[in-house]
């Protein structure tokens, strides 16, 4: 499923908004961050209900930038058909389990793994075009892996919990206003919100 105008017009407005902080601060982190001080209001926004969904989706694509560490310099190629393969089958498999459309949650799942590998690509660019700026050490990408499943499997269980909410018609302006709550909060550069909005489009159920 495509994004559609109001989604996509929202979202182009978070690029923007990126783009304004990478050029201000220099390099943004991709990270979520935790314990975020609070800003400067009496009353503090409510959060749109797809909140938790997208807030893991941009977890899960922290990880990426240990995913491209970890294959940097080697033979480990982006792209890795039997390990998504794997991904989907797990995904599908524990959304049945709690009651949720397995075949629904295989297409979100596919559009997280593209996003991912955006993120990876991108990385791999900048490392080539500054080598300066390639990482030094090697994260051990098993561990990282574990990460990744932990965040996967939490992300399977806020789709199931928010089957509802992702077919109102209110889903599309739930998701636009998560996805700008999600990358004010966690300061993402560029490249991330770029692969944020990809891992997006098929959230909403119609």
């Amino acid at each position: 499923m495509r994004t559609t105008t109001p989604l996509r017009r929202a979202l182009i407005t978070v690029t923007a908004t990126a783009a304004v902080v990478l050029t201000a601060t220099g390099s943004a982190v991709a990270v979520p961050v935790s314990g975020t001080a609070a800003a400067p209001h009496a009353t503090a926004p409510s959060l749109s209900a797809l909140y938790p969904v997208v807030e893991l989706a941009a977890e899960r694509l922290a990880t990426a930038d240990l995913v491209a560490a970890a294959k940097w310099g080697t033979d480990s190629p982006i792209d890795d058909p039997a390990r998504e393969q794997q991904v989907l089958d797990n995904v599908a498999a524990q959304a049945q389990q709690l009651g949720a459309d397995p075949d629904e949650i295989r297409v979100i799942f596919r559009d997280q793994i593209e996003a991912n590998k955006i993120v990876q690509r991108g990385l791999f660019q900048r490392w080539t075009d500054h080598p300066d700026q390639a990482p030094t050490t090697r994260p051990d990408l098993s561990v990282v892996r574990q990460e990744i499943n932990r965040v996967t499997s939490a992300l399977v269980e806020a789709l199931a919990t928010t089957t509802d909410a992702r077919g109102a018609f209110t889903c599309r302006p739930e998701l636009a206003l998560a996805a700008f709550q999600v990358h004010h909060e966690n300061h993402l550069d560029a490249l991330h919100t770029r692969a944020l909005i990809r891992a997006l489009p098929s959230i909403c159920a119609n």
